[in-house]
């Protein structure tokens, strides 16, 4: 079983998909005349745009809700894995990654927005919504909400509870059956309480973990900030082939710095547009313009964090791809002998400046950063269960989905999930595939939505949203919205 779920693994997460969301996020750049460089400084406005209301939340709620499902353990470990197996040089190709990515994140970001929907109060969207309202393709928008259901709310949680439950045993000797429990007891608190709830949770946790986080990174670099043009200059030289120490990964920094740049960022992986309807707001372009900005947040500080931290302390290992684990050989660079790859080299890289300190920080910081991420898989789930059940005007579905996520973060913090892991990689790199699809073949929306705004903007108004205006049909909850506030 195992190994016909690695076969299919590598299938749906092969280079063709790197590929794609590289191309696309070129494509998008050139398409929006790279509006995330020329609307950098409107981004950074937007954050603090829009109020919450009984039907959504406000801007700067969606980017922390849509920032828990981005900044996970894959900040710490993910970051790791890439310039362990792909050397210092895949941090300049996750930045790349995350440059490009951005302006995907725009377009699905306000597709989302175009053409979300009320549900029992509140507004849902996402890529199952604008498959069905825009292609017009119901069974495509069927499949990936069956697809993201399984995915973000059976099979993914488990593997975050355990890597929390693992962490906190690590550093504090806990069991982890007892950390399970508490995970589960917070969880339902928060739920229970609806999406008001966990917005109001992320909007005060991810900014502080993340900053927190990114605090502790400038005061490790600051140690040895002379040596910080140095390691700068070798990320660089890496990237291109130009440091021969290591060459044999050239290839493979491209490859693992693309293949964990997408992943940590997610951008057009069709996981935060649901996040990003809920917000509410005048224009979609704003909460689009906002999502772009989530995707810096998350590569280019906290991704960086993390790899300016390993690189700057020297206690990350760079692997010999042409030898087998266990060989002399075997590494490139070992700075960190005996520590397997992943949060490891973190706590290596934290305890050498602070001794005995960075086992404990960062299983703190792993569990607020998969915490969270469970939380964004919860929403995502029960989103697209809103949408499965829209003709049914019942919370049943959602109380259910509830219930099934706890007994799957129990039981994830107490076994090893690795085969779930694995299968919910399947369907989160199914996801990506039919998002991708969809927002190419959608994307006459997203660009006219952005003229709309800049054309408001030029005139000096504070743009707002008729979707008669740009041609779009479907989007039915606009003119709702904008009666309202007619009246």
């Amino acid at each position: 079983m195992e190994n016909f779920v690695g076969v299919v693994n590598d299938i749906v997460w092969s280079n063709a998909l790197i590929i794609l969301c590289l191309g696309t996020g070129l494509y998008f750049s050139l398409r929006t005349r790279f509006l995330q460089v020329r609307h950098f400084r409107e981004m950074f406005r937007l954050l603090f745009d829009g109020k919450s209301t009984e039907s959504g939340v406000s801007s700067f709620q969606a980017l922390s809700m849509s920032l828990a499902g981005r900044v996970g353990t894959g900040n710490i470990a993910g970051v790791a894995t890439a310039i362990a197996f792909g050397g210092p040089g895949a941090m300049f190709w996750m930045w790349l990654v995350a440059f490009l990515g951005a302006s995907t994140a725009f377009i699905e970001a306000t597709l989302a927005q175009i053409y979300k929907e009320k549900h029992l109060g509140q507004f849902r969207g996402g890529p199952a919504f604008y498959i069905e309202r825009g292609l017009g393709i119901k069974w495509f928008g069927v499949l990936f909400a069956i697809v993201s259901v399984i995915s973000a709310g059976v099979l993914l949680p488990g593997v975050q509870a355990n890597s929390v439950a693992d962490g906190i045993k690590n550093a504090f000797n806990l069991d982890t059956w007892i950390t399970g429990l508490g995970v589960v007891l917070i969880f339902a608190a928060i739920v229970f309480g609806g999406v008001k709830r966990i917005a109001k949770f992320t909007e005060y946790i991810v900014p502080f973990m993340a900053i927190g986080y990114m605090l502790i990174a400038v005061v490790i670099i600051a140690f040895d900030i002379q040596n910080l043009p140095n390691v700068v200059l070798l990320v660089f030289k890496s990237a291109f082939n130009m440091e021969a120490g290591f060459g044999a990964v050239f290839g493979l920094a491209v490859q693992w710095g693309v293949k964990r740049g997408i992943y940590s960022n997610e951008a057009g992986q069709g996981t935060a547009p649901h996040i990003a309807a809920a917000a509410n707001v005048s224009h979609p372009a704003k909460q689009g313009l906002v999502q772009s900005f989530s995707v810096y947040i998350d590569t280019l500080l906290v991704c960086s964090a993390t790899g300016f931290m390993l690189l700057m302390t020297g206690k990350y290992n760079v692997y010999n791809p042409a030898y087998g684990a266990g060989d002399t050989a075997e590494f490139l660079y070992a700075g960190a002998q005996n520590i397997a790859v992943g949060p490891g080299f973190t706590q290596s890289a934290m305890d050498s400046v602070f001794p005995g300190f960075g086992s404990y920080f960062v299983a703190i910081a792993l569990f607020f950063f998969a915490f969270t991420t469970i939380l964004a898989y919860y929403y995502i789930a029960e989103t697209n269960i809103s949408y499965l059940t829209r003709k049914f005007e019942s919370p049943v579905f959602n109380y259910v989905l509830k219930i099934i996520m706890m007994l799957v973060i129990m039981y994830g913090s107490v076994n090893q999930a690795k085969l779930a892991w694995d299968i919910g990689d399947i369907g989160v790199g199914l996801m990506a595939w039919f998002n991708i699809i969809a927002i190419l073949l959608l994307q006459k929306p997203a660009l006219a939505a952005l003229k709309d705004y800049e054309k408001q903007k030029k005139q000096g108004l504070d743009p707002t949203f008729n979707p008669d205006d740009i041609g779009v049909s479907n989007a039915h909850i606009w003119h709702t919205i904008n009666n309202n506030k007619q009246l």
